[in-house]
C-alpha cells in the first residue's frame, strides 16, 4: 500500500454530517483552506435517520407566532429537564447561540414544518414552544447543508473527500496534533493541518465499544456509520472521555428479525405515555419493574437502564388486545388486533399461549415469577390499589386467554459518552489539559454533554450545528490571521 504525497490544509474536518459540514463551511467562508473527509459514500451521517429536532429561543418564527421566549428561559428548561447533569458551560453556549443557528437555516431556505415551533411531549417537555424541525425531518437540514456545502466548495477553498477513512491522528513530540493519515482510493495520504476537528458521530453501531462503555447489549437504531471512529482515534493519543453515568436508553423497541442487533423502528409498541396501558412490563424473572402508567418517559427509561440486559416483556391478555384498535390505542404502531395476533410466533420474541406457564416458557421468562406477578397484579386491580409500584390505572385483570408476551429491548438512537472538550471545543487529555490542534463537535462529545441523563428536545442537533458553526468561524479567522502574518513576514 503506497503513501501519496502529503497534503496541507489549515483545517481538517473528519466527518461530513450534522456538525462537520457547518464546521467546514464556516471555516472556509472565514478564510481557511479546508479539507472535509467522510468515510461514507455520501454526506449527512445521522441526518438520514434523525427527526432533526432543533431548539432555540428568541427566533423570528417565535415572534411571528406571538411566543415570548428568551435564551435564559431555554437554559432554565435545559437545567430542569437534565436535572443539572448536563455540562452547564456547554448548554449555556447552546442556549445563547441557538437562535442564530435556526436563523441561519431559515436564511438558507430551510423548509420548516408548518406546526413549528411547538412543544414536544415524547420526553420531558419544555415549558415553551421552542422545538423546530423540517417537513422532511433530518433530510430538511441535510438539504440546506448539502446546497451550502456545494456553494462553498465552488466559491472558497473547501475540498470534500468521500469514501475516505482516517486511520491515525498525527502528533509531534509534544503531543500536539498536526494532521492525520487518510486512506483513500487504496492509498494512505498524510494530511497536515493546523487544526483537526473530529465530527465523526457516536458509537451506536459499534456493539463492542457500546458494551465497554455502557455495560449493556446493543440494539441499535442509530446510523450505521456511527462506529465510534473519533473515539478510537482520539483515545489512541490519550484523549479523555466524559459523560459516564449519563446513558439513557430509548424506551423499548422490537428487534429486527433479520438483524437482531438492529431495531425495527417501524414495528414498535406504542408507548403507554401515548395511550392507557392494559398490559404489564416484566423482566426475565417475571417481575414488574416500573409503574406502566408512569407519565414520565424519562423515568421509565431510567428504570429500564437498571434491569438485566435492558430487556423486558409486555404481557397482556386477549381482552386487552381486542381493545387496542384504532390509531393511538394500538399496541403495535400501525397494527390492528388481528395483525398483532398474526405476528405471534412468526418473529423472535413474540409469543402467545393458552396459559401463563406455557407463555413464560416460550418467552424465556421465569414461569413461577410471572404467575405470581400476574396474580398480584390482578389482586391490585380488584382492590383498586397497586401497593408495589403505585400504578393508578388498573382497568382489568390479565385473565382472558390467549395470553401474549412481546419482548422489548432498550433501543439506542444516540450515545451519551464522548470526548471531553473545554468550552472552546478543544479535546482534553486525562490530565485536563488541551490536546493542541485537536477539536471535537457533535455526537462524538457524547449526548450526555448537552442532555445529561435525559433526552432534552433539540439538544443533540442544535449543539452539533451551533458548535460546528462557532468553531468553524473561529478556526477560519485564525487561519486568515496566520496567512496575513506569513505574508507580512515574507
Amino acid at each position: 500500500m503506497s503513501a501519496a504525497t502529503p497534503e496541507a490544509y489549515d483545517v481538517l474536518v473528519i466527518g461530513a454530517g450534522t456538525a462537520g459540514i457547518p464546521t467546514a463551511v464556516h471555516a472556509a467562508r472565514a478564510g481557511a483552506r479546508v479539507l472535509l473527509v467522510e468515510k461514507d459514500a455520501r454526506i449527512g451521517g445521522t441526518l438520514h435517520v434523525t427527526g432533526g429536532h432543533l431548539a432555540a429561543a428568541g427566533t423570528r418564527r417565535q415572534v411571528e407566532r406571538g411566543i415570548d421566549d428568551t435564551p435564559a428561559d431555554h437554559l432554565a428548561d435545559i437545567r430542569r429537564i437534565s436535572r443539572g447533569t448536563a455540562r452547564d458551560d456547554l448548554v449555556t453556549i447552546v442556549a445563547e447561540n441557538a437562535a442564530d443557528t435556526v436563523e441561519w437555516l431559515a436564511d438558507h431556505g430551510f423548509a420548516f414544518a408548518a406546526e413549528t415551533p411547538r412543544i414536544i411531549y415524547g420526553h420531558e417537555p419544555y415549558e415553551t414552544a421552542r422545538t423546530y424541525y423540517g417537513k422532511d425531518e433530518g433530510l430538511s437540514i441535510l438539504a440546506v447543508l448539502s446546497e451550502v456545502l456545494d456553494e462553498t466548495a465552488a466559491a472558497h477553498d473547501l475540498t470534500l473527500w468521500l469514501g475516505a477513512t482516517v486511520t491515525e491522528l498525527l502528533t509531534d513530540d509534544a503531543g500536539s496534533v498536526h494532521g492525520a493519515v487518510v486512506h483513500r482510493r487504496g492509498r494512505d495520504v498524510e494530511v497536515s493541518a493546523s487544526s483537526v476537528v473530529l465530527a465523526t458521530g457516536g458509537y451506536g453501531a459499534d456493539a463492542e465499544l457500546f458494551e465497554e462503555l455502557e455495560g449493556a447489549p446493543l440494539v441499535s437504531a442509530a446510523a450505521r456509520t456511527s462506529t465510534g471512529d473519533g473515539l478510537h482515534l482520539a483515545r489512541a493519543i490519550g484523549a479523555a472521555m466524559q459523560g459516564a453515568g449519563t446513558y439513557l436508553p430509548t424506551f423499548g423497541g422490537l428487534p429486527d428479525p433479520r438483524t437482531p442487533g438492529r431495531a425495527n423502528w417501524s414495528d414498535r409498541q406504542r408507548l403507554t405515555s401515548e395511550r392507557a396501558p392494559y398490559e404489564i412490563y416484566v423482566d426475565r424473572d417475571g417481575r414488574r419493574w416500573v409503574a406502566e402508567d408512569e407519565e414520565s418517559i424519562d423515568e421509565k427509561e431510567r428504570a429500564l437502564a437498571r434491569i438485566p440486559d435492558q430487556t423486558f416483556w409486555t404481557v397482556f391478555d386477549d381482552a386487552a388486545l381486542s381493545r387496542a384498535t384504532g390509531g393511538v390505542e394500538q399496541m403495535v404502531v400501525g397494527k390492528e388486533p388481528d395483525e398483532v395476533r398474526a405476528m405471534m410466533g412468526q418473529r423472535p420474541g413474540l409469543h402467545s399461549a393458552d396459559s401463563l406457564e406455557e407463555l413464560a416458557t416460550l418467552a424465556g421468562i421465569d414461569p413461577a415469577g410471572l404467575a405470581e406477578t400476574v396474580a398480584r397484579y390482578n389482586d391490585a386491580v380488584a382492590a383498586g390499589h397497586d401497593a408495589d409500584l403505585g400504578r393508578t390505572f388498573l382497568p382489568s385483570p390479565i385473565a382472558t386467554a390467549p395470553f401474549y408476551a412481546v419482548r422489548n429491548h432498550a433501543i439506542t438512537l444516540v450515545t451519551f459518552q464522548g470526548l471531553d472538550i473545554d468550552a472552546s471545543f478543544a479535546v482534553r487529555d486525562e490530565s485536563g489539559g488541551e490536546i493542541a490542534g485537536l477539536y471535537a463537535v457533535g455526537e462524538v462529545i457524547g449526548a450526555g454533554a448537552t442532555c445529561g441523563n435525559s433526552f432534552c428536545s433539540g439538544m443533540l442537533v442544535t449543539p452539533a450545528m451551533t458548535f460546528g458553526r462557532l468553531l468553524g468561524e473561529r478556526l477560519g479567522a485564525d487561519a486568515r490571521v496566520r496567512t496575513a502574518t506569513d505574508r507580512t513576514a515574507s
